[in-house]
């Protein structure tokens, strides 16, 4: 069993989460989206007034992956809620229980942290992820349609 560390990640890890952001882009078919800088993950992830934290996971002392997450607000439940916006391991590092055990850690600072809900998204086509994800009793909520106002239709919609 290859040993398996994870930790919050810290200022000085910015270009090792930005290098696993690229990847994931990479791999989500979109990697002419990403816009973020060293200077942007170190500043909405480590300044004093960052929503968003981070976790680094490794496998056998090497950096394997991320995830990034923050709290939002369930008016239903009259409490809060921890939302992963991103889970990535480098392929290389798949399959070694990684995955199950950066969501096992997240599960565990929600419950400590009083969430009522974990909750993440996933794309439609990923169909790895979404069967591992049903495999841990995740439900998907297909009810919901994701909405998005961002760039210009976003200035746009604001003016």
């Amino acid at each position: 069993m290859p040993t398996i560390d994870i930790r919050p990640a810290t200022t000085n890890d910015a270009g090792l989460i930005l290098g696993f952001i690229k990847e994931l882009a990479e791999y989500e078919k979109a990697a002419d989206e990403v816009v973020a800088a060293e200077d942007d993950i170190r500043r909405s992830l480590f300044a004093a007034d960052a929503n968003a934290r981070a976790l680094i996971c490794g496998i056998d002392g090497v950096n394997a992956g991320f995830a990034v997450y923050f709290f939002n607000y369930s008016t239903w439940q009259g409490r809060k809620g921890l939302y992963l916006e991103d889970l990535y391991l480098s392929p290389q590092h798949r399959g070694a229980g990684a995955g199950k055990a950066l969501l096992q850690h997240l599960a565990r600072i929600a419950v400590a942290e009083g969430c009522g809900r974990f909750e993440w998204s996933v794309l439609d086509w990923n169909e790895p992820a979404l069967q591992f994800y049903r495999s841990i009793g995740a439900v998907p909520m297909a009810e919901w349609v994701r909405h998005r106002l961002a760039g210009q239709a976003l200035a746009d919609f604001a003016a």
